[in-house]
Parts: structure tokens; sequence; C-alpha cells
């Protein structure tokens, strides 16, 4: 006879109050097979409910599991999501606006590293979106992290995709680790590499990448090969998505500014510059991004290794704390987080 699991549910308004905890509910529920229930869906945002994306991410779950789906429509603030098995196979997935193809991926993938076998996803979409990862942040600095746990996560860029035309193409191939995945602890990002800027701006004048590349490379002392003019065609955007990459011996970080008509090439590159110099003078390991990403993968190695795990960030945003809260009703996981004006420690450890 088939046990009924219990319905876990929770209050989409809680701490940040944005998708994030969507996505991390459907991951987890798919993994751990429990029945899931949101309520008050991004209620406070200015339009609240499921966006275009979030019902992506939503019928991508219910795709690769078989789940039973109650709620999935444009601007519902209710979602009801029961999984079935996880199957891993080859995959496409499509948001018909420029919402983030991206958020899709970090939907998936959680449960398609543990599905057994090797999955293909093919994700069309946004590509390079304010408030998500873009692609190059998940190339660089994300799918070498997952790569530690003993998986893998291979990502090609086929087309960006800028808002409103979209229409960008990625592929992904996830293979899970031949056992569990394997806990580490990431405390000090090590010694420099190389850093470097490149600029994507289709549809844009070329000043508009030479200004921005320009004084980026000034503030931080980069020239020659360190600034790079994107490869993007005109008709992916227009768009305009100004990239920086730390790679030091342990970790590799990326942060992006997006132009917007009310700020000038170079108030685009001076606030990607006080981001860089807040991490720099930090002696974390990660930056407040990528924090909240490795919080789900360390989470899911500490469950299946039954060993606790720990890294430094350098900011412990509100997001964050949101998504160890939410990771913790679903996986028997505890966060303790330590902070400091140097770095902060989140430490995970198995309940």
């Amino acid at each position: 006879m088939k046990t009924e699991r219990k319905t876990i549910e929770l209050d989409g308004s809680q701490g940040e109050g944005g998708g994030q905890i969507l996505r991390t509910s459907l991951a987890l529920s798919m993994v751990t097979g429990q029945p899931m229930a949101i309520e008050k869906i991004r209620a406070g945002r200015a339009k609240p409910g499921l966006m275009r994306q979030h019902l992506a991410c939503v019928n991508a779950a219910a795709e690769i599991s078989g789940a039973e789906v109650g709620g999935a429509e444009l601007g519902s603030q209710s979602l009801r999501f029961a999984p079935g098995t996880v199957r891993a196979g080859d995959y496409r997935f499509a948001i018909a606006s420029a919402g983030s193809c991206m958020l899709v991926l970090q939907t998936v993938l959680p449960p398609l590293l543990l599905a057994g076998t090797a999955s293909r996803v093919h994700l069309s979409g946004g590509t390079h979106n304010p408030m998500a990862p873009p692609f190059h942040f998940l190339e660089r600095a994300f799918a070498p992290l997952v790569r530690r746990l003993g998986a893998d996560l291979q990502l090609t860029l086929r087309r960006c995709g800028f808002y409103p035309a979209g229409g960008g193409e990625v592929e992904a191939e996830i293979v899970p680790a031949a056992g569990v995945l394997q806990p580490f602890d990431l405390m000090a990002r090590g010694d420099a590499q190389t850093g470097y800027a490149e600029c994507l701006a289709p549809g844009l004048p070329r000043h508009v990448s030479t200004r921005e590349l320009d004084t980026l490379g000034g503030a931080m002392g980069w020239s020659g090969e360190q600034l790079r003019h994107g490869n993007a065609r005109q008709n992916e955007g227009p768009g305009n998505a100004l990239l920086a990459t730390l790679a030091y011996d342990h970790v590799t970080e990326v942060f992006t500014a997006f132009g917007e008509k009310s700020l000038s090439a170079e108030q685009v590159a001076h606030g990607l510059v006080k981001e860089l110099r807040a991490f720099q003078k930090s002696e974390a390991a990660v930056g407040p991004h990528l924090a909240d990403q490795l919080a789900l993968l360390l989470a899911l190695a500490a469950w299946q290794g039954q060993k606790a795990c720990a890294f430094t960030c350098s900011e412990v945003t509100e997001h964050t704390r949101t998504n160890c809260a939410v990771i913790e009703r679903f996986l028997p996981v505890r966060f303790t987080i330590a902070e400091s004006r140097q770095a902060c420690t989140v430490r995970v450890s198995p309940d």
C-alpha cells in the first residue's frame, strides 16, 4: 500500500519573498518526493503571483517528475505540486518571453543531478537578465562547484537572449555523481590567477561597450586582453551586459552589471567596480550571489554524504537566508551562519 506523504506548506511571502522560494521548493520536492503547497507567491511584488518564467519552472518540474499540479496559471498566488519519480532524459524547455531560462535550469538541475543517468536539457528564453544568474555566471562560477561534488554540468551558449527580444538558446549536459554527492568546504578563494572584463552589447553602438570597458579597466588596472568585446549578434538584443570575471586558485567569481537607458556607460562600469572592490576587500571565498547557489548544492551533499560542510561569503543576503530556511523544510539539515566584517561563514550539517 502506498503511504501518503505529508504536504509541506510554504508561505511564498516569507523573507525575501521572491521566485527563489518557488524554485527551491520545486527542486527539493522532486528530490525528496514530498508534495508541497505554496500560498502568497510573490505577494509583495509589483506584479504578484506566477509570471511566465515562474510557470516555465513549474511546467519543467512537472515534465521531468510526472507531477500532479494545481494552480499553474499566470498570476496564481497558490500552487500545489505532488511529484512522481524524476526521469533522466532529453528535455526542451522554452519561455515564450525574454524571461530567464537560466532560472528554469536552476529548478531542474538538483533532481537531475540525482537521477542516476545523464540528461540533456535545451533551454530557450533570456540568457542575460537582471535579477537572475546570467549564463556566464553559471558556466564559470557555478558549474565548477558542481564538479567538486563529483557530478558534472557542461553548458553551451548557442545564442544570447536579452530583454525584450529573448530567443536565447542554451544546452546543458547534466551527469550525476557515480555515488553520493561529495561534501566539501570552501573557506578561502586562494591566490588570484586572472581577472578580465567583457561587454555584450548587441544592437548598441560600439562606443557604448568601449566606454564601459575603458572605465572598468581604468579603475581595475586592466588593459589589453583583459578588456574584451563579447560575441553577440545584433539580432540578440538590444542588450547590454558588462561582466567581470575574477579567477582564484579555488573558485571563480563572475559579477554582472546591466545597462539601462537612464544610466551612462560610465555609471554602469562604476557600479560594477563597486561590487568588485567590495568582494576583493573581503576575505571570503565567494560573493553574495554564488553563496545563494552554493547553499543548496552543499545541503544536498551534506544530506547524502552525512557530513557537515561550510563556505565563507562576503555577505549573507536576505535572499540566501530565505533559501536556507526553505531548504531546511525539505532536507534533514541545519544551517548556522556566523557573520563578521571580513567574511561570513555558512555551515550546513546533517540534522
